[in-house]
């Protein structure tokens, strides 16, 4: 039987399970609407460390090393641990692997990468390669800050489409039906998803990735939609990574484009995250914000059965500090993955 579906989507019929999770966050994430989700609130962002990057290494580790002390396993008893970050080389997932010593691939989407990573496991799960997995990722405001924008010692003001990086790791553990270990959830699975392709819309501003990253996630969403000959009903909601307020409103236009309404099916992670209160402007941004928000509370809500099938597309911007100072557009990408509550 083939598990592809069209063009870019595709089913995996053993239901790998995601059977656990556990996210990090900084204290202003912590003082959002999701903050008694998370396992834990950093009050200290460097975590007593020398470095912001050192201290999103360790949120890292520490994220993947939560989620298997959940299921009493260590990382020797995992096949894979997938990681991914914002920083040079991915060097935050790099050096978090060197502490956990498990087999690595790092995995690079931007914003994306805990869905890419997510996807990965998941099919080589399906595909009888691993029995356990651990897929994390992360970011942090300044080490974020630092590489793609300017140093926070400049106190540059953040113009009306900016998002705020969010401080935090996410991580989640998936595995295959011989696995018969404790687990923290029981009912999750990853049916399937949606492979997205590079979408490049002429955006030049780092400061407004909702626009860049919002005709990659609408084209992900609608090539899921027509691969699954369905409407945006058949998903209870659709979960996009960090398009802030200013991207979804965009998205919402480019898919009633190509003629699929799912405004009343959509939230965004980074809309989740931060309240209007808090002063993010657009909202979050990060690879730890769909890591950490999937992480406490998207899964939560699967488990519970408030949610019985979602589709999380999260979205990446594909741009280096060199790209945007060479005069580069910024080139996004969408992957999303097909969560469901099975086995109830």
């Amino acid at each position: 039987m083939s598990k592809r579906i069209g063009k870019q989507s595709f089913i995996l019929p053993s239901k790998p399970r995601i059977v656990s999770s556990a996210s990090f966050v900084g204290s202003k994430e912590g003082e959002g609407p999701l903050g008694n989700r998370f396992d834990t609130v950093l009050k200290d962002d460097t975590l007593g460390l020398d470095s912001w990057e050192e201290a999103e290494t360790r949120m890292l580790e520490s994220a993947v090393r939560l989620a298997l002390f959940k299921l009493d396993c260590d990382p020797g008893g995992i096949d894979f641990f997938m990681g991914g970050d914002l920083l040079s080389q991915i060097i935050a997932s790099g050096f978090a692997a060197r502490e956990l010593m498990s087999p690595f691939l790092g995995v690079y989407g931007a914003c994306s990468t805990m869905a890419e990573g997510i996807i990965i496991a998941s099919m080589l799960t399906d595909g009888g390669f691993s029995r356990l997995a651990v897929c994390g990722a992360s970011s942090h405001f300044s080490s974020s800050e630092r590489e793609f924008r300017y140093p926070l010692e400049m106190g540059t003001q953040s113009p009306p489409t900016a998002q705020r990086t969010v401080t935090g790791a996410g991580a989640v553990a998936i595995a295959g039906t011989e696995y018969n270990g404790k687990t923290l959830f029981n009912n999750i699975a990853v049916t399937g998803g949606t492979i997205g392709k590079v979408c490049d819309y002429g955006i030049t501003d780092a400061s407004n990735m909702g626009a860049a990253m919002a005709p990659a996630a609408a084209s992900t969403i609608c090539a899921c939609l027509n691969d699954l000959n369905t409407d945006p009903s058949y998903f209870d909601m659709i979960f996009t990574g960090d398009l802030g307020s200013f991207g979804s409103e965009l998205l919402y236009d480019l898919c009633m484009s190509k003629g699929y309404d799912i405004k009343e099916r959509h939230d965004d992670c980074g809309k989740m995250i931060f309240s209007e209160n808090q002063k993010v402007i657009c909202g979050g941004s990060g690879c730890g914000c769909c890591a950490t928000v999937l992480s406490a509370e998207i899964l939560r809500k699967v488990e519970s059965g408030e949610l019985n099938r979602i589709l999380f597309a999260a979205t990446g911007a594909l741009l280096s500090p060199l790209s945007s100072l060479q005069g580069e557009s910024i080139p996004a990408i969408s992957h999303a993955a097909v969560i469901e509550r099975i086995g109830v």
